[in-house]
């Protein structure tokens, strides 16, 4: 089927697009530098990418600033704390190793981009080294870097997604238990599961 106005070759995208300035190929590197490794260490918050068979998918990663720790220049180390246990990302990551990371720093509006590639480890001494509160993670990812390089201000200055009157209620939008009692195939109790959820929440947070 064809999709009207589609763009399906390289030639008619580059077409579409002026060509890429300077700096913004200057930029990209193949190791983690100092300055792009302060950024890193200062971030609580990345965005995973990861690639299975039919479409990629991406999951939030967070903790206290540090919590994606530098081996070296061209290897990250990321946790995996406690989650639903669904592991998509890391199914996906056993499939096709190939990974992205977006790392968010509050009151920043440059992100830095990481790509490469990642493998689940439980390596004694690499979890040991992520204990937190005595908890340790279930397995780390072992990220070894290919690309890095900073994401300018743009898409963060338009969204003003720093900014105070920005921020969203979130009692303006469906809870989680309104949403599973929605979609689920079974009947699902919602308000049981928002009743519960501060109480889980607090007991699995490691």
């Amino acid at each position: 089927m064809t999709t009207p106005h589609a763009l399906t070759t390289l030639a008619e995208l580059e077409a579409h697009y002026a060509e890429a300035g300077e700096a913004s190929l200057a930029k990209e590197v193949d190791y983690l530098h100092p300055h792009y490794r302060a950024f890193v260490e200062a971030a609580p918050l990345c965005l995973l990418s990861t690639v299975r068979a039919e479409y990629a998918e991406v999951s939030p990663r967070g903790d206290a600033p540090g919590f994606v720790q530098v081996l070296d220049e061209r290897t990250l180390l990321l946790p995996d704390r406690r989650g639903n246990n669904r592991l998509d990302s890391l199914r996906n990551i056993i499939a096709d190793p190939r990974v992205g990371l977006l790392f968010l720093i509050p009151g920043v509006n440059e992100t830095i981009r990481v790509a490469g590639t990642a493998h689940v480890s439980v390596d004694p001494a690499l979890i040991a080294r992520c204990i937190v509160d005595g908890k340790a993670p279930a397995t780390v990812l072992v990220i070894s870097i290919q690309s890095v390089f900073f994401q300018c201000a743009r898409a963060l200055v338009r969204s003003s997604l720093w900014a105070p009157e920005s921020q969203v209620a979130r009692s303006s939008l469906p809870s989680n238990g309104t949403i599973l009692a929605a979609v689920s195939r079974d009947p699902f109790d919602g308000v049981a599961y928002d009743e519960s959820q501060p109480a889980r929440m607090k007991q699995t947070l490691y």
